[in-house]
């Protein structure tokens, strides 16, 4: 036996998660099957090409918050993820168009789909929305919310009456299955790595994607990601979800009103950039002090600021 071949790395709170099931929707679920890694398998796969191996913890969160704010995707891929995910066909649909993971999906070919459907609350009825041609906003007569969920459900289950029907008559379950409608559920397993998983979810997670989809971006993100790695869902939170990016001509904007305040504080026209530098200093320091933000950080941002 070779004596060099050691267990798999595990993370406790990601043990505990393993095979519970976390809601979502009415019907629907995310389950964690498998993973491979954590926060150290990142920074070790950072570190490789200079042969250092993990430090203390902050010398990882910075590296890690340094991979996430320079856009250094391959560390990340070497974490992954394997998750049971049970949801309406509607919103497979939408998650199938991230087709950087492994799928193997239910065969409704195979199989006979359970009589589930999902069913939105009244209050998640709105309006075509007017701005965004893919959403909804507004909202609708009570009476007319009732009317379509009532007639939705009705919908479903001759549809579902069918569905069984086909199946006695013995005809076959690939062309019998053809109409159940899209708020069937079905089920998945879905592998995906670290650096993948963390686009699916800044698009998914994201106030403008559809709520029930974004349900399962926050199972997973919030529940699931923060368990696993935490110090990578804090920079992914920092740097990706809730931040913005800006054109060159937003940055030059940004520069100018800057320079602006700058003057009016320090009370005269003209400021040398080293004045520029020392009053952004100051007025990060007193911005930041509530958040853990390294020297390297705090000058990086001062770079764009201060850039002429």
């Amino acid at each position: 036996m070779n004596s060099n071949i050691t267990s798999r790395p595990t993370v406790t709170a990601m043990e505990g998660l393993m095979g519970v099931t976390l809601n979502a929707l009415d019907h629907g679920f995310v389950r964690v099957v498998d993973y491979m890694g954590d926060d150290s398998a990142i920074v070790q796969a950072a570190r490789v090409s200079y042969g250092k191996g993990t430090k203390s913890v902050n010398e990882d969160r910075g590296l890690i918050r340094y991979l996430m704010r320079k856009w250094h995707t391959t560390p990340f891929e070497m974490c992954e993820i394997k998750l049971h995910v049970k949801m309406p066909i509607f919103v497979a649909r939408q998650w199938v168009r991230h087709r950087t993971a492994s799928i193997n999906e239910y065969s409704a070919r195979y199989s006979i789909l359970d009589k589930e459907f999902y069913f939105p609350s009244s209050e998640q009825v709105e309006a075509q929305s007017t701005t965004n041609k893919q959403g909804r906003e507004g909202e609708l007569p009570p009476e007319l919310v009732r009317a379509w969920l009532e007639e939705s459900v009705r919908l479903a289950d001759d549809a579902y009456a069918n569905y069984e029907q086909a199946a006695d008559d013995k005809i076959a379950r690939e062309l019998a299955r053809m109409g159940l409608p899209l708020n069937t559920y079905t089920q998945w397993y879905w592998k995906v790595d670290l650096h993948n998983l963390l686009h699916f979810l800044r698009l998914r997670a994201d106030p403008h994607a559809q709520q029930e989809i974004r349900e399962y971006a926050d199972v997973i993100l919030h529940t699931i990601v923060r368990q696993w790695v935490p110090l990578t869902y804090e920079a992914f939170r920092d740097y990706r979800l809730h931040a913005e990016t800006f054109s060159s001509y937003e940055m030059e904007l940004i520069r100018l009103l800057v320079r602006e305040a700058t003057r009016s504080w320090r009370g005269y026209a003209n400021i040398t950039e080293e004045d520029l530098r020392s009053t952004l200093g100051h007025v990060l320091d007193h911005v930041m002090h509530d958040h853990v933000v390294s020297d390297r950080e705090k000058s990086e941002l001062i770079d764009k600021l201060a850039k002429s």
